[in-house]
Protein backbone atom coordinates (compact mmCIF):
# COMPACT_ATOMS: atom_id res chain seq x y z
CA UNK A 1 0.00 0.00 0.00
CA UNK A 2 1.69 3.27 -0.96
CA UNK A 3 -0.08 6.47 0.74
CA UNK A 4 -0.17 9.85 -1.62
CA UNK A 5 1.12 13.15 0.66
CA UNK A 6 1.41 15.04 -2.42
CA UNK A 7 -0.31 14.52 -5.57
CA UNK A 8 2.51 16.84 -8.23
CA UNK A 9 0.96 18.50 -10.91
CA UNK A 10 -1.29 15.97 -12.50
CA UNK A 11 -0.34 12.19 -11.44
CA UNK A 12 -3.22 9.53 -12.86
CA UNK A 13 -3.23 5.50 -12.97
CA UNK A 14 -2.88 4.55 -16.42
CA UNK A 15 -2.43 1.21 -18.57
CA UNK A 16 -1.81 0.89 -22.45
CA UNK A 17 -5.68 1.95 -23.30
CA UNK A 18 -9.74 1.17 -23.29
CA UNK A 19 -9.94 -0.26 -26.40
CA UNK A 20 -12.85 -1.38 -28.02
CA UNK A 21 -15.39 1.46 -27.37
CA UNK A 22 -14.63 3.92 -29.93
CA UNK A 23 -17.79 3.60 -31.64
CA UNK A 24 -19.70 4.34 -28.94
CA UNK A 25 -17.58 7.42 -28.32
CA UNK A 26 -15.72 6.30 -25.40
CA UNK A 27 -11.83 7.34 -26.25
CA UNK A 28 -8.65 5.21 -25.34
CA UNK A 29 -6.93 7.23 -22.95
CA UNK A 30 -3.79 5.10 -21.34
CA UNK A 31 -0.08 5.90 -21.23
CA UNK A 32 1.00 8.98 -23.11
CA UNK A 33 4.66 6.98 -23.79
CA UNK A 34 3.84 3.39 -23.97
CA UNK A 35 7.34 2.26 -24.30
CA UNK A 36 8.13 4.06 -21.10
CA UNK A 37 4.75 2.32 -19.61
CA UNK A 38 5.84 -1.12 -20.88
CA UNK A 39 9.56 -1.18 -19.71
CA UNK A 40 8.71 -0.17 -16.54
CA UNK A 41 6.00 -3.01 -15.97
CA UNK A 42 8.85 -5.54 -17.47
CA UNK A 43 11.63 -4.26 -15.00
CA UNK A 44 8.82 -5.23 -11.44
CA UNK A 45 7.90 -8.69 -13.38
CA UNK A 46 4.66 -7.27 -14.00
CA UNK A 47 2.67 -7.94 -17.37
CA UNK A 48 2.75 -4.72 -19.78
CA UNK A 49 -0.36 -3.76 -19.27
CA UNK A 50 -0.79 -3.71 -16.05
CA UNK A 51 -1.70 0.16 -14.23
CA UNK A 52 1.15 2.29 -13.57
CA UNK A 53 1.18 6.08 -12.11
CA UNK A 54 1.96 8.55 -14.99
CA UNK A 55 3.31 11.76 -13.65
CA UNK A 56 3.91 15.25 -15.43
CA UNK A 57 6.52 17.41 -15.16
CA UNK A 58 6.19 17.80 -11.17
CA UNK A 59 5.85 14.47 -9.58
CA UNK A 60 4.12 13.56 -5.90
CA UNK A 61 5.20 12.43 -3.12
CA UNK A 62 4.52 9.07 -1.96
CA UNK A 63 4.55 7.14 1.39
CA UNK A 64 5.26 3.65 1.16
CA UNK A 65 3.44 1.27 4.13
CA UNK A 66 4.68 -1.62 2.91
CA UNK A 67 8.54 -2.97 1.02
CA UNK A 68 7.30 -2.87 -2.44
CA UNK A 69 9.47 -3.36 -5.82
CA UNK A 70 9.15 -0.16 -7.94
CA UNK A 71 10.96 1.03 -11.41
CA UNK A 72 11.13 4.62 -12.39
CA UNK A 73 11.08 5.15 -16.38
CA UNK A 74 10.32 8.13 -18.81
CA UNK A 75 11.39 11.67 -18.37
CA UNK A 76 14.03 12.49 -15.48
CA UNK A 77 11.62 13.86 -12.91
CA UNK A 78 15.12 14.04 -9.91
CA UNK A 79 13.55 11.03 -8.04
CA UNK A 80 15.11 10.76 -4.66
CA UNK A 81 14.21 8.28 -1.50
CA UNK A 82 14.51 9.54 2.04
CA UNK A 83 16.72 12.32 -0.11
CA UNK A 84 18.71 9.74 -1.60
CA UNK A 85 18.41 10.02 -5.62
CA UNK A 86 17.13 6.89 -7.18
CA UNK A 87 18.44 5.36 -10.61
CA UNK A 88 15.58 5.36 -13.64
CA UNK A 89 15.49 2.35 -15.87
CA UNK A 90 16.39 -0.05 -12.98
CA UNK A 91 14.23 -2.39 -10.44
CA UNK A 92 14.35 -1.12 -6.64
CA UNK A 93 13.52 -2.23 -3.35
CA UNK A 94 11.94 -0.21 -1.61
CA UNK A 95 11.78 -0.52 2.54
CA UNK A 96 8.60 -0.14 4.63
CA UNK A 97 7.79 4.02 5.66
CA UNK A 98 10.79 4.87 3.20
CA UNK A 99 9.24 8.27 1.07
CA UNK A 100 9.47 8.73 -2.94
CA UNK A 101 9.85 12.65 -3.31
CA UNK A 102 10.29 14.10 -7.34
CA UNK A 103 11.75 17.61 -8.14
CA UNK A 104 13.25 19.49 -10.87
CA UNK A 105 12.25 18.23 -14.27
CA UNK A 106 15.76 17.53 -15.88
CA UNK A 107 14.28 15.70 -19.28
CA UNK A 108 10.93 14.79 -20.78
CA UNK A 109 8.34 15.95 -19.26
CA UNK A 110 6.37 12.32 -18.12
CA UNK A 111 8.05 10.23 -15.81
CA UNK A 112 6.35 6.02 -15.09
CA UNK A 113 6.16 4.62 -11.79
CA UNK A 114 5.79 0.89 -11.74
CA UNK A 115 4.94 -1.54 -8.86
CA UNK A 116 5.07 -4.88 -8.75
CA UNK A 117 1.88 -6.51 -8.53
CA UNK A 118 0.61 -3.16 -10.79
CA UNK A 119 -1.87 -0.24 -9.38
CA UNK A 120 -5.08 -2.26 -8.12
CA UNK A 121 -8.18 0.03 -8.79
CA UNK A 122 -11.68 -0.98 -10.54
CA UNK A 123 -11.39 -1.88 -14.27
CA UNK A 124 -13.86 0.13 -16.16
CA UNK A 125 -14.58 -1.17 -19.58
CA UNK A 126 -11.59 -3.89 -19.25
CA UNK A 127 -9.27 -0.89 -18.48
CA UNK A 128 -7.71 0.82 -15.44
CA UNK A 129 -7.39 3.94 -17.14
CA UNK A 130 -8.07 7.38 -15.95
CA UNK A 131 -10.34 9.25 -18.45
CA UNK A 132 -10.47 12.76 -16.76
CA UNK A 133 -13.04 14.37 -18.49
CA UNK A 134 -15.71 11.52 -17.77
CA UNK A 135 -14.50 11.02 -14.26
CA UNK A 136 -14.27 6.98 -15.11
CA UNK A 137 -10.97 4.92 -14.21
CA UNK A 138 -8.06 5.14 -12.37
CA UNK A 139 -8.94 6.76 -8.70
CA UNK A 140 -12.62 7.57 -9.51
CA UNK A 141 -11.91 9.24 -12.66
CA UNK A 142 -9.54 11.99 -11.29
CA UNK A 143 -5.94 12.30 -10.42
CA UNK A 144 -4.04 11.67 -7.79
CA UNK A 145 -4.93 13.52 -4.52
CA UNK A 146 -3.45 13.76 -0.94
CA UNK A 147 -4.33 10.96 1.01
CA UNK A 148 -5.27 8.34 -1.51
CA UNK A 149 -4.17 4.84 -0.79
CA UNK A 150 -2.92 2.88 -3.93
CA UNK A 151 -3.05 -0.94 -3.70
CA UNK A 152 -1.34 -3.09 -5.62
CA UNK A 153 -2.13 -6.71 -7.15
CA UNK A 154 -0.94 -10.08 -6.39
CA UNK A 155 3.04 -10.47 -7.26
CA UNK A 156 3.67 -12.99 -10.14
CA UNK A 157 6.41 -15.52 -9.80
CA UNK A 158 9.11 -13.24 -11.15
CA UNK A 159 8.20 -10.45 -9.03
CA UNK A 160 8.80 -12.62 -6.25
CA UNK A 161 11.71 -14.11 -6.86
CA UNK A 162 13.34 -10.32 -7.67
CA UNK A 163 11.79 -9.15 -4.47
CA UNK A 164 13.39 -12.28 -2.53
CA UNK A 165 16.68 -11.89 -4.45
CA UNK A 166 16.70 -8.22 -3.35
CA UNK A 167 15.99 -8.00 0.25
CA UNK A 168 18.98 -9.31 1.64
CA UNK A 169 20.62 -6.07 -0.03
CA UNK A 170 17.94 -3.84 1.75
CA UNK A 171 19.46 -3.77 5.70
CA UNK A 172 19.27 -0.57 6.67
CA UNK A 173 19.10 1.77 3.89
CA UNK A 174 15.81 3.04 2.75
CA UNK A 175 15.83 1.15 -0.66
CA UNK A 176 18.13 -0.89 -3.01
CA UNK A 177 18.34 -1.70 -6.67
CA UNK A 178 19.71 -4.53 -9.17
CA UNK A 179 22.94 -4.12 -10.11
CA UNK A 180 22.04 -3.84 -13.62
CA UNK A 181 19.95 -1.66 -15.94
CA UNK A 182 18.04 -1.11 -19.30
CA UNK A 183 20.59 -0.47 -22.28
CA UNK A 184 20.56 3.04 -23.69
CA UNK A 185 19.47 2.39 -27.36
CA UNK A 186 15.90 2.61 -25.33
CA UNK A 187 16.46 5.34 -23.66
CA UNK A 188 17.75 7.35 -26.59
CA UNK A 189 13.72 6.97 -27.45
CA UNK A 190 13.21 10.16 -24.45
CA UNK A 191 16.11 12.06 -25.23
CA UNK A 192 15.62 15.57 -26.77
CA UNK A 193 15.94 15.16 -30.68
CA UNK A 194 12.81 16.87 -31.87
CA UNK A 195 12.90 15.18 -35.28
CA UNK A 196 9.41 14.11 -35.67
CA UNK A 197 8.82 11.38 -38.36
CA UNK A 198 5.39 11.87 -40.41
CA UNK A 199 3.39 10.40 -42.52
CA UNK A 200 1.48 12.23 -45.04
CA UNK A 201 -2.13 12.60 -44.02
CA UNK A 202 -5.51 11.45 -46.21
CA UNK A 203 -6.15 15.37 -46.26
CA UNK A 204 -2.36 16.57 -46.99
CA UNK A 205 -2.43 17.19 -50.73
CA UNK A 206 -5.28 19.65 -49.98
CA UNK A 207 -3.01 22.07 -48.53
CA UNK A 208 -1.32 24.83 -50.57
CA UNK A 209 2.47 24.06 -51.85
CA UNK A 210 3.87 26.78 -49.67
CA UNK A 211 1.66 25.15 -46.46
CA UNK A 212 3.13 21.60 -47.16
CA UNK A 213 6.66 22.77 -47.77
CA UNK A 214 6.36 25.10 -44.72
CA UNK A 215 5.31 21.91 -42.56
CA UNK A 216 8.36 19.50 -42.99
CA UNK A 217 10.40 22.71 -42.92
CA UNK A 218 9.53 25.17 -40.59
CA UNK A 219 9.71 24.38 -36.56
CA UNK A 220 6.68 24.26 -34.67
CA UNK A 221 6.70 25.16 -30.93
CA UNK A 222 4.23 23.40 -28.40
CA UNK A 223 1.57 25.78 -26.67
CA UNK A 224 0.73 25.87 -23.10
CA UNK A 225 -2.11 25.64 -24.10
CA UNK A 226 -1.60 21.52 -24.60
CA UNK A 227 -2.95 18.90 -22.55
CA UNK A 228 -3.15 14.79 -22.85
CA UNK A 229 -5.94 15.38 -25.33
CA UNK A 230 -3.93 17.63 -27.71
CA UNK A 231 -0.74 19.33 -28.44
CA UNK A 232 -1.18 22.85 -29.69
CA UNK A 233 1.30 24.13 -31.99
CA UNK A 234 2.87 27.49 -32.84
CA UNK A 235 4.22 28.36 -36.11
CA UNK A 236 3.70 28.91 -39.65
CA UNK A 237 -0.25 29.21 -40.16
CA UNK A 238 -1.13 26.15 -42.44
CA UNK A 239 -3.65 26.86 -45.29
CA UNK A 240 -5.66 24.78 -47.60
CA UNK A 241 -5.80 25.56 -51.31
CA UNK A 242 -9.98 26.08 -50.56
CA UNK A 243 -12.23 26.15 -47.69
CA UNK A 244 -14.02 23.10 -47.58
CA UNK A 245 -16.33 20.87 -45.46
CA UNK A 246 -15.58 17.58 -43.97
CA UNK A 247 -17.15 14.68 -43.09
CA UNK A 248 -15.82 13.54 -39.28
CA UNK A 249 -13.13 10.95 -39.58
CA UNK A 250 -11.14 8.69 -37.61
CA UNK A 251 -8.58 9.83 -36.03
CA UNK A 252 -5.51 8.26 -34.06
CA UNK A 253 -2.98 8.62 -31.64
CA UNK A 254 -0.43 11.31 -33.43
CA UNK A 255 -3.00 12.23 -36.02
CA UNK A 256 -2.25 15.98 -36.62
CA UNK A 257 -4.91 18.11 -37.87
CA UNK A 258 -5.06 21.54 -38.87
CA UNK A 259 -8.29 23.55 -37.41
CA UNK A 260 -9.47 26.83 -39.45
CA UNK A 261 -6.73 28.86 -37.97
CA UNK A 262 -3.92 27.31 -39.12
CA UNK A 263 -1.77 26.36 -36.12
CA UNK A 264 -1.66 22.49 -36.14
CA UNK A 265 -3.04 19.80 -32.97
CA UNK A 266 -0.98 16.86 -32.22
CA UNK A 267 -3.84 14.60 -30.87
CA UNK A 268 -2.79 12.48 -28.13
CA UNK A 269 -3.75 9.85 -25.56
CA UNK A 270 -7.16 11.15 -24.54
CA UNK A 271 -7.39 12.33 -27.84
CA UNK A 272 -11.47 12.33 -29.46
CA UNK A 273 -12.79 9.29 -31.42
CA UNK A 274 -13.44 11.05 -34.49
CA UNK A 275 -12.63 14.61 -35.94
CA UNK A 276 -13.49 16.97 -38.80
CA UNK A 277 -10.16 19.09 -39.60
CA UNK A 278 -7.99 17.97 -42.41
CA UNK A 279 -5.58 15.65 -41.46
CA UNK A 280 -1.96 16.98 -42.92
CA UNK A 281 0.22 13.92 -41.11
CA UNK A 282 0.52 10.70 -39.13
CA UNK A 283 3.17 10.48 -36.39
CA UNK A 284 4.95 7.43 -36.83
CA UNK A 285 4.23 5.45 -34.16
CA UNK A 286 8.10 4.92 -33.38
CA UNK A 287 8.27 8.65 -32.50
CA UNK A 288 5.17 8.63 -30.29
CA UNK A 289 7.19 8.64 -26.72
CA UNK A 290 9.48 11.77 -28.16
CA UNK A 291 6.19 13.84 -28.28
CA UNK A 292 4.77 12.66 -24.97
CA UNK A 293 8.38 13.78 -23.45
CA UNK A 294 8.30 16.65 -24.84
CA UNK A 295 7.42 19.93 -22.69
CA UNK A 296 4.95 23.04 -23.87
CA UNK A 297 7.41 25.77 -25.32
CA UNK A 298 9.70 23.39 -26.49
CA UNK A 299 9.99 23.27 -30.07
CA UNK A 300 9.60 20.64 -33.12
CA UNK A 301 9.63 19.69 -36.63
CA UNK A 302 8.56 17.16 -39.32
CA UNK A 303 10.18 15.01 -41.74
CA UNK A 304 8.62 13.15 -44.02
CA UNK A 305 8.88 8.99 -44.25
CA UNK A 306 6.48 6.65 -46.00
CA UNK A 307 4.50 4.67 -44.74
CA UNK A 308 6.15 1.58 -45.27
CA UNK A 309 9.19 3.09 -43.82
CA UNK A 310 6.87 3.76 -40.42
CA UNK A 311 5.89 0.55 -40.73
CA UNK A 312 9.30 -1.56 -41.26
CA UNK A 313 10.40 1.09 -37.73
CA UNK A 314 7.77 -0.21 -36.04
CA UNK A 315 8.31 -3.78 -36.22
CA UNK A 316 11.68 -3.33 -35.81
CA UNK A 317 11.29 -1.92 -32.51
CA UNK A 318 8.96 -4.22 -31.76
CA UNK A 319 11.73 -6.84 -32.27
CA UNK A 320 13.94 -4.95 -30.15
CA UNK A 321 11.83 -4.70 -27.22
CA UNK A 322 10.51 -8.80 -27.07
CA UNK A 323 14.37 -9.27 -27.11
CA UNK A 324 14.82 -6.60 -24.24
CA UNK A 325 11.60 -8.37 -22.56
CA UNK A 326 12.98 -11.63 -22.70
CA UNK A 327 16.36 -10.31 -21.37
CA UNK A 328 15.05 -8.70 -18.70
CA UNK A 329 13.11 -11.99 -17.76
CA UNK A 330 15.93 -13.97 -17.75
CA UNK A 331 17.85 -12.08 -15.71
CA UNK A 332 15.13 -12.00 -13.14
CA UNK A 333 15.63 -16.03 -12.75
Amino acid sequence: MIKVVKPGLLSTVQDLGRYGFQRYGVIVSGSMDPIAHRISNWLVGNDENNAVIEMTLTGPVLQFQETSLISICGGDLSPSIDGQPVPLWQSVLVKKGSTLKFGRCKSGARSYLAIAGGVDVPAVMNSRSTYLRAEIGGCDGRGLKEGDMLHSGELLEDSKDMVEYLTPYLEDRPYTEIDWSISSEFISIHQPQKAIRVVEGPEYDLFTEESRKAFFKEPFKVSPQSDRMGYRLDGAPLALEQDRNMISEAVAFGTIQVPSDGNPIILLADRQTTGGYPRIGQIASIDLPLIAQTKPGEELSFTRITLEEAQKLLVDLEKQLRHLKQGIALKIK
